[in-house]
């Protein structure tokens, strides 16, 4: 529609101009019409100078004595001195008026003469021009429907290098490595090394998978393609696997260079699960990668870099050495790289002198890259919110809360007896937390509701833990009936507060016995077959090599 609205602008831009150069022709001064009894009189009393008669014999062009001009009409079979003699007008007065015909300039004339006829021709032209426009505009995409949608990185842009980059040491000394292949190549061909033809980033969403490709792009100074794996995948048969052509076309011409493909598993999820077999689309576009990446064509100087969340979908002939010879694995950040993430994502803002950052660092286990990006902003935010010239400790302790549990909800109304019980129910949570060796150190208690939770308790793990005892299992699954049992104990009854208790201790104990092994009765083993059954390229099942009873 918009494309349309724009035509038909230019459309009429066109007629207006064709309209003011005709008006340009005819004058531009406005003549004032009388009538001829007017112009007798004017006659008479000696004002007229000038008289031009048109072509057509009926319009009179009058010119008085202090320039003023007058048009009026007569009729056509009588002549100019009959009409005036037959008005009374004296013979020596119509001798002192200059008569004559109205002359045209031969422009005029001419513009006149073909303008009836160039007007519908200029239209027509217009026409025929905007249909062939837009006919070709459509052949155009019709030709470009095939060819990759990859963008190249500006470099006009601010570059992302390892520096920028907070935390994961070792995935930067692996891609350290393939920058260097792509500065030096020589260095590594003396030695008879191969240049990895990729590398697989794997990690959780938020670890900074896509800010690392970035990154190696900043650092390798060389040709950068990026795009999404779901952009290669349309509904027309073999689309695909032409942008995938497209792609390492242009990649060819531009090498050494970086092909980063982001969420990778949107085209490279294993093959013959669908149920076209190996003939839908998407696995043709598969098979073109694995083609393009270690097929025939062996001397290239590209390198693909791809990232993914979902590694246990992946094709195996994708993951094999040759295509992606590197997979690197980013985990969630510790304390320390927590610490230096923060500081990153920091800069530019105004912190005040008593903040903390290693304290912030210690309350945050589990959090992402992302997720501290996203708490530096929410404090930031709440400090503008509450007029602050800095942002303070308590702003980043107020962010903590809403990034992990939702905003506070001042406004949900709780009667008497529902604070109550909340009360009890997080003070039995905090109670026990606080009494048990392995339990996660108890930080703050609440009965103000933030997201769902009508009150929450809030604990805070004194260091990173990698390795779980069952002890521990034992004593979270403790904690979380904790409330329920606070419930019961008060008021001989429970609610339904603990549904989410209820749910996390469940799978935690479920975890327990058929993950970990550590139940005494069933011994150490694992129940419950790890390969799932895959149809429409989703798990929807899971082979079971126990009994529910």
């Amino acid at each position: 529609m918009s494309k349309f609205f724009k035509n038909a602008g230019i459309v009429v831009l066109i007629f207006v101009g064709i309209a003011l150069v005709a008006s340009s022709f005819s004058g531009g001064v406005k003549i004032k019409e009388v009538g001829l009894s007017s112009v007798v009189e004017q006659v008479n009393k000696g004002e007229v100078v000038k008289i031009e008669i048109s072509e057509s014999d009926t319009s009179l062009l009058v010119t008085l004595k202090d320039g003023t001009k007058e048009i009026t009409t007569k009729e056509k079979s009588v002549s100019l001195f009959d009409t005036l003699k037959n008005r009374g007008v004296a013979q020596e007065k119509i001798n002192a008026i200059d008569i004559t015909p109205l002359q045209r300039g031969p422009v005029s004339a001419i513009f006149s003469a073909i303008l009836p006829f160039l007007l519908p021709f200029l239209i027509f032209i217009v026409l025929i021009y905007f249909m062939m426009r837009n006919v070709q505009g459509a052949n155009n995409k019709a030709m470009s429907f095939g060819q990759s949608g990859a963008r190249l990185q500006d470099d006009r842009k601010k570059k992302v290098t390892f520096a920028d980059v907070a935390g994961v040491k070792e995935a930067k000394e692996e891609l350290k490595e393939v920058v260097e292949f792509l500065k030096y190549p020589q260095k590594f061909l003396q030695l008879g090394a191969r240049i990895p033809k990729g590398v697989l980033l794997l990690g959780s969403p938020g670890v900074g998978k896509t800010l690392l490709a970035r990154a190696v792009a900043g650092e390798a100074n060389v040709p950068f393609f990026h795009m999404s794996g779901s952009e290669f995948v349309e509904m027309f048969v073999g689309v695909g696997a032409s942008r995938v052509r497209d792609l390492f076309k242009k990649a060819k011409r531009h090498a050494p260079c970086i092909v980063f493909i982001d969420e990778i598993d949107a085209v490279g999820r294993q093959r013959g699960a669908g149920l076209g077999g190996s003939h839908d689309e998407r696995e043709q576009t598969l098979n073109q990668i694995l083609v393009e990446m270690d097929g025939f064509d062996t001397d290239t100087n590209v390198i693909v870099i791809a990232a993914t969340n979902r590694p246990d979908v992946l094709d195996p002939a994708l993951l094999r050495p040759g295509r992606f010879d590197r997979q690197v694995v980013i985990d969630p950040p510790d304390i320390n790289d927590r610490e230096q993430i923060l500081i990153v994502h920091a800069k530019g803002k105004p912190l005040a002198k008593s903040v903390n950052l290693r304290k912030i660092a210690e309350r945050t286990a589990g959090f992402s890259g992302a997720d501290l990006s996203n708490l530096i902003n929410e404090a930031a935010i709440l400090a503008a919110r509450m007029n602050n010239k800095e942002v303070t400790e308590m702003n980043l302790k107020e962010a903590i809360e809403k990034v992990m549990l939702g905003p506070e909800r001042k406004s949900h109304i709780l009667s008497k007896k529902e604070k109550e019980v909340t009360a009890y129910h997080e003070g039995g949570h905090a109670l026990v937390a606080s009494v048990l060796p392995n339990a996660d150190m108890v930080h703050k208690v609440s009965v103000i509701s933030r997201g769902r939770a009508a009150g929450y308790t809030m604990k805070v793990p004194s260091e990173d833990k990698h390795l779980h005892t069952k002890s521990e299992f034992l004593e979270d699954i403790a904690v979380s009936l904790a409330g329920l049992a606070a419930e019961r104990l008060v008021f001989n009854e429970q609610t339904t507060g603990a549904s989410n208790d209820l749910k996390v201790s469940t799978a935690l104990a479920r975890r327990l016995v058929t993950m970990y092994g550590m139940s005494d009765e069933m011994g150490p083993m694992t129940f419950g077959d790890t390969h799932e059954m895959i149809f429409l390229g989703r798990d929807l099942a899971e082979q079971r090599n126990y009994s529910r009873c």
